[in-house]
């Protein structure tokens, strides 16, 4: 990207403040939840934008030792499926169930971040 522009996240940032901001204190009613659910959604995907490669590497790790070996994310998990699928894991293998445990607090805290951070405490 360009350095004389504005980020992509800090152009969604710029939109999500000004709904939060300046639509929803001016509007009430459908139109006051249309802006707080499109605000929630442009903070939504600001969290994945930020979040994805830690995410996507921690889980490509934790799948490289389940399986044993290497391979890019996407691949490793469609051969975790069909290993889970073929029989190959126990459903109550505790790699296993920590990877598919990780798997569900990552992906709710891109959706929640007060989940993860709880989740993580529970954990």
């Amino acid at each position: 990207m360009r350095p004389d522009r504005p980020t992509a996240d800090e152009m969604l940032e710029a939109v999500e403040e000004f709904l939060r901001d300046k639509v929803m204190p001016a509007v009430t009613g459908h139109l006051n939840f249309h802006a707080r659910v499109a605000a929630n959604v442009i903070a939504s995907v600001r969290r994945e934008i930020g979040q994805s490669p830690e995410i996507e590497q921690a889980q490509r790790e934790r799948l490289m030792t389940l399986l044993g070996h290497d391979g890019d994310r996407e691949t490793l998990n469609r051969e975790l499926c069909e290993d889970i699928r073929n029989g190959k894991f126990s459903l109550d293998d505790p790699a296993l169930l920590e990877h598919l445990r990780q798997v569900a607090v990552e992906n709710l805290g891109v959706d929640n971040p007060k989940y993860s951070a709880y989740a993580r405490l529970k954990g």
